[in-house]
């Protein structure tokens, strides 16, 4: 198994400045008249904004309205929650955030493992993980997000759950959300009624990870996750390609033990 993307399927940095002082007194006089009141103010505002244990070990400056972050954070979460309320102060123009993420270090391959894991079981109970197909990357904490979720909700809580797990460095979002469409909500339930509902894969409707994913995007269906066998992977294309009104099946379905072979209708 790689360290960095093999791709684990389940089932942000503003304008650079040179550092400035915070109270504006190194401006020229002739520049920006008033400019270094409003950067004593920011100062004053993003200081208020960062006033949580969150933010203990973070400093901040201000130069011609733009901020710069600095300092150490114990989370991903709290970098960009850094980020955001500077960002939302009164006359702010840019956030460089050189944050950067202590937090624990974390091996790539378990970190990839274990934020699949929990991936795999996110929004359970919601009616939607079945057509939520996340991949995950990671290389040196960095972690790479891609895939389908079923709507903006799905992804959000994605990446929320990414983003809050101990060790990750930083987040790269390449999720895609699947356009509105009446007729894919259609295909979906049909396509999770033909396969989870058929015996011989009825064993994989109990887990409420759902382990055969199924995204849906204008009529055509992708087929993702873990399978226990050969045959199980076959039978669940075979269902797939059952329900009426599909363009295209392509089963990524995964093997326990082998290489998934890709197999298109």
């Amino acid at each position: 198994m790689k360290n960095f993307a093999r791709v684990g399927v389940l089932g942000f940095a503003g304008l650079v400045m040179l550092g400035g002082t915070s109270n504006g007194v190194a401006q020229s006089a002739t520049s920006n008249v008033g400019s270094g009141t409003n950067d004593a103010q920011i100062q004053a505002d993003v200081t208020k904004a960062l006033d949580n244990k969150r933010f203990k070990d973070v400093k901040s400056s201000v130069q011609n309205g733009v901020v710069t972050l600095t300092g150490t954070v114990e989370l991903y979460s709290a970098k960009v929650d850094a980020d955001d309320r500077a960002h939302h102060r009164k006359n702010v123009k840019g956030v460089e955030n050189q944050i950067e993420v202590a937090g624990p270090e974390v091996d790539d391959v378990m970190l990839r493992n274990k934020l699949a894991e929990k991936l795999a079981y996110d929004r359970v109970g919601y009616g939607t993980t079945a057509f939520n197909a996340f991949t995950i990357g990671v290389e040196k904490g960095v972690v790479t997000l891609g895939g389908t979720a079923y709507g903006p909700t799905d992804k959000d809580s994605g990446l929320s759950l990414v983003e809050n797990y101990p060790g990750v460095k930083d987040v790269i979002d390449n999720v895609e959300v699947a356009p509105v469409s009446p007729i894919d909500d259609r295909i979906r339930l049909a396509e999770a009624r033909s396969i989870y509902g058929f015996p011989q894969l009825n064993k994989y409707a109990i887990d409420p990870a759902k382990p055969i994913r199924i995204t849906v995007v204008n009529g055509n269906v992708t087929l993702s996750g873990v399978v226990d066998s050969q045959s199980d992977k076959d039978v669940a294309n075979i269902r797939a390609n059952a329900v009426s009104g599909v363009f295209k099946v392509v089963n990524n379905l995964e093997v326990v033990g082998g290489e998934a072979e890709k197999s298109a209708k």
